[in-house]
């Protein structure tokens, strides 16, 4: 029987198909069929009239584009700000009034924009000592510098606050003080701190050259004791064995007084005008010798004349 199975299952799979079957393969698709499987051309497409659900949709579509155009700009707007560098601007403060800290400036001008660093110079160290000898000790200020992280804000700032009260209200403190601030074109805050280093560096040197010139003089002080000690003890020994000492004196010109000094000049005034006037005596004798002379000459002229016509 599996042969028998086997040999009809290998007949089938041999055997040519039927004219019927051909016929069935080959044949072409009919009308209908193509209408069921057709897509629909582009009159039946322009014809259609759209729906309401379609028109909704194209409206929803049209408002997320504007919303997300406004969004994109605003998101670019941030980006260039934040892609903008906020340059720091420094502002300069010529009068601090008494009392005045920095906590109190940086309420005062953080109303108008933001701060970063505040520096308020302190009084020199000759005005802190004579405060401290009259009783007070409190510690003032000269000069200032504030410096906003934005510069425009800094302009605008020292525009509008310049020559105005400090405080809004009248019994407000450093409400009588006016504000005198000067925007610092170019100036970073690298270069207050230079300028600040400097300045110390100037005055530790002038400390050192003051300590070294002090410890001089106490050097060559205490040397000339010692010469003196020690010339004492040879003058005294000399004395004992009795050899004669000669005692040296200082020899040195007192500097002269103002009185001299005037005294000396006035001689010297005396004596040129003494001599002008010896000139003039001389040039008066001189001439009233030539005045003689000719006077002579000319009288004896005439004399002659008179002794020849008579």
């Amino acid at each position: 029987m599996n042969r028998e199975m086997k040999r009809g299952e290998e007949e089938e799979e041999g055997r040519e198909p039927t004219g019927e079957e051909e016929e069935e393969e080959g044949r072409e698709p009919t009308g209908e069929d193509e209408e069921e499987g057709r897509e629909p051309t582009g009159e039946e497409e322009e014809g259609r009239e759209p729906t309401d659900e379609e028109d909704e949709g194209e409206d929803d579509e049209e408002q997320k584009n504007k919303d997300g155009g406004d969004e994109d700009a605003a998101t670019t707007k941030k980006t260039v700000c934040a892609d903008r560098k906020c340059v720091p601007g420094i502002l300069y403060l010529g009068h601090i009034p008494p009392r005045l800290r920095p906590k109190h400036l940086r309420n005062l001008l953080s109303v108008h924009g933001e701060i970063g660093r505040v520096f308020l110079q302190p009084e020199d160290s000759q005005v802190r000592r004579r405060k401290k000898k009259s009783g007070l000790r409190r510690c003032d200020f000269t000069e200032g510098w504030v410096e906003f992280r934005d510069k425009r804000v800094a302009k605008r700032v020292a525009a509008s606050l310049h020559n105005t009260p400090m405080g809004t209200r009248k019994r407000q403190r450093f409400s009588s003080d006016l504000w005198c601030i000067k925007y610092l074109h170019r100036f970073q805050w690298t270069h207050l701190s230079e300028r600040l280093a400097y300045e110390q560096t100037v005055l530790q040197q002038r400390l050192r050259t003051e300590v070294s010139q002090a410890k001089k003089e106490t050097s060559f002080y205490l040397n000339n004791v010692e010469k003196s000690a020690h010339l004492d003890k040879l003058r005294k020994k000399r004395q004992r064995d009795g050899e004669q000492v000669d005692e040296k004196t200082w020899d040195f010109t007192q500097r002269q007084t103002e009185e001299e000094i005037q005294r000396k000049k006035k001689k010297k005034k005396d004596l040129l005008a003494q001599k002008h006037l010896d000139k003039a005596r001389l040039l008066q004798q001189k001439s009233q010798s030539n005045v003689s002379l000719l006077a002579k000459i000319f009288n004896s002229n005439q004399s002659e004349r008179q002794q020849g016509g008579t």
